[in-house]
């Protein structure tokens, strides 16, 4: 990250830490966490029956959920269980409900999911099972959500799956009393499959491959959701019992979140800031629902809220929910695309069809970051994600669907453009978008987005004010990630404003490589403290094998020389390694490539292999922070 240019406007001093979502595409979950004690964030749990915890004998470990942006529009599986082990066979559970996640929701943030009280110890290994019985996956194809079903190699649907996972010297989990632990794990979904466009509906091959670590690779906000039980003012913070997702009754530990004065604060469509927020929060009984999002201090294990939602600003009985990309607008119709809703009995269904989304001059518009933005139905235009709370007035389908956000409101979400630069001057740059939030361009009817239909957002010259954002050093063709929000409909131009922007060189390239069904014995030209060289001339080379920066993919075959997979200098690392249904994880680079080594050596055979990290050009280097081997 340390080249990373991201500067925040300055009429946008409250607004969140937006690191996690600078890191590119790859990683698909991670099930991150943080116990937090002491006057920061605290959370206390009945342990199972088991367990016969006490003060002295238990100590608490918190449990999150992320994902990272990949081929997925939907992924929703069932989390059944994680367990984790001492060195002697003790097991203890970590997970005390089964949880439904679509890991493509949670792409830009960490999901608490559980507070775990469990006892005192030394935990060396680890296991997530999942259960795809009724799992709901999507992916786009020419610009629309198409279904697709999750098979093993043989082509059989995937049942329940458990992964165990072996952590080395470095990433033991310690619980004690009074010292929360952290834990993190890393489910990814593109080294765990490999994706069919050409059948129907489409395939996703799986052998799911997560791994294990106690420090985050990569940083992400941190989002808790749940029922209020107290406020206190003086210290300026409020208690939740956690409830991660859309869990109707789930009770997993209370959480305490801290603010500050620059909190924005939203509560039944009104917002707040600061210690305003904090009273009005005050005012509401226990088990109004919260959502906050903010910052987790890893060293001090403390979590403060820069955005906070509660009442029914988050899904409640009172509204209907729809959650998605605005890819048209006619009048007071929105089409929206790609979208969850969450209906006023807690269900909760990823909608491959278009959703219309009524709206009217009595609809309330606010949007992330607070600021008592004060906006109008007209700040809504074409490639704006969403959150349109309303009621459904028609029965939905499989393919359509109606929302009345009339009487309701609309908050706009921090959206995220990917693409590659046309030209940029102080104050602007110019893109040629890849894509908006995951969807394709040729997924949006951009009428009427300008001031005439001449002046209609291009997306091939997407225009998007800079403000005070430095734009020196930004180069044509290379490619670059936007964050902010679509300017009003019938303004454009600017067609966008940034609040954010990562440019060629903070954008984390991604190579993934695969070598068929049957593997390879030799894929790497050298092995060794160096690095691993890949070898771009394998005779075993499958469909994949490229190093993808944002837009950009680089094809390893037709390089020069073969690519160097080297471990970063700075920065968290994670190494791994897969055979059949185990994950060996290590921190360190040189007891990994031993392994590897030996792992090879002894027979194996690679099958698939992802890096993350920076890659050099000029010297056809790769520094990686992350690395996943799946051998067979």
């Amino acid at each position: 990250m340390s080249s990373l240019f991201a500067r925040t406007l300055c009429e946008t001093a409250t607004w969140t830490r937006l690191r996690a979502l600078m890191l590119a595409p790859v990683l698909l979950a991670a099930l991150a966490l943080t116990a937090c004690g002491g006057g920061g964030a605290g959370a206390q749990v009945q342990p199972p029956a088991n367990q016969a915890c006490t003060a002295s004998t238990c100590g608490t470990l918190l449990v999150g959920l992320t994902d990272a942006d990949g081929d997925f529009l939907s992924y929703s599986v069932d989390v059944v269980s994680l367990s984790l082990e001492t060195a002697n066979g003790r097991v203890v559970q970590a997970l005390p409900v089964r949880q439904r996640v679509d890991f493509a929701e949670i792409v830009d943030l960490t999901e608490l999911v559980t507070a775990a009280t469990i006892p005192n110890g030394t935990y060396v290994k680890a296991a997530l099972t999942l259960d795809y019985a009724n799992a709901q996956v999507s992916v786009e194809q020419n610009g629309a959500p198409v279904a697709a079903t999750v098979v093993n190699g043989s082509g059989a649907a995937l049942g329940t799956v458990t992964v165990d996972l072996l952590l080395d010297n470095r990433n033991h989990v310690t619980i004690l009393p009074g010292r929360p632990a952290l834990l993190q794990l890393d489910f990814d979904l593109a080294a765990s499959h490999a994706v069919d466009l050409s059948t129907t509906p489409a395939r996703a091959v799986a052998e799911p491959f997560v791994v294990a670590t106690i420090e985050p690779v990569v940083d992400k906000d941190l989002r808790v959701r749940g029922p209020l039980v107290s406020v206190d003012t003086n210290a300026s913070n409020y208690v939740i019992d956690l409830r991660p997702f859309d869990h109707l009754s789930a009770r997993l530990g209370q959480f305490t979140v801290a603010t500050t004065a620059a909190t924005a604060f939203e509560i039944d469509g009104v917002e707040f800031e600061g210690a305003a927020g904090l009273a009005q929060l005050a005012g509401k009984p226990a088990g109004t629902p919260t959502a906050a999002a903010g910052i987790l201090n890893i060293a001090s294990r403390t979590f403060t809220a820069t955005d906070v939602l509660a009442g029914d600003s988050v899904p409640t009985p009172r509204f209907d929910v729809v959650r998605g990309s605005v890819i048209a607008r006619a009048g007071d119709e929105l089409t929206v695309r790609g979208a969850t809703v969450v209906r006023r009995d807690g269900s909760v269904r990823f909608f491959r069809g278009d959703i219309t989304v009524l709206i009217g001059p009595d609809t309330k518009v606010t949007r992330d970051g607070g600021g008592r933005n004060l906006l109008r139905p007209g700040a809504i235009s074409v490639g704006q994600r969403i959150n349109a709370f309303g009621q459904v007035t028609a029965t939905p389908t499989v393919d359509t669907l109606t929302l009345d956000a009339t009487q309701g409101r609309v908050r706009m979400k921090v959206t995220h453009l990917l693409g590659s630069i046309v030209d940029a001057q102080p104050g602007q740059v110019t893109m040629d978008l890849f894509a908006i939030d995951r969807l394709r361009p040729s997924a949006f009817d951009f009428t009427g987005t300008g001031s005439s239909a001449a002046n209609d957002a291009d997306p091939a010259a997407y225009e998007v004010a800079t403000g005070v954002l430095p734009v020196f050093g930004l180069l044509a063709d290379e490619p670059i990630r936007v964050f902010g929000f679509v300017t009003p409909f019938g303004v454009a131009p600017p067609d966008f404003v940034g609040r954010t922007m990562v440019d060629f060189a903070g954008i984390r390239a991604v190579m993934g490589v695969g070598w068929g069904a049957n593997g390879t014995a030799a894929p790497f030209l050298s092995m060794g403290a160096a690095g691993l060289v890949v070898d771009n001339d394998n005779p075993d080379l499958g469909d994949r094998h490229h190093i993808k920066i944002g837009p950009v993919v680089v094809d390893i075959t037709a390089l020069a020389s073969a690519p160097t997979v080297a471990p970063a200098s700075a920065g968290p690392t994670l190494f791994a390694i897969r055979r059949g249904d185990t994950v060996e994880v290590f921190r360190e680079w040189q007891p990994f490539v031993d392994r590897l080594g030996a792992v090879l050596g002894g027979g194996a055979r690679a099958r698939a292999f992802f890096a993350h990290g920076r890659y050099e050009r000029g010297i056809n280097t790769l520094n990686a922070n992350y690395v996943a081997v799946a051998v067979q």
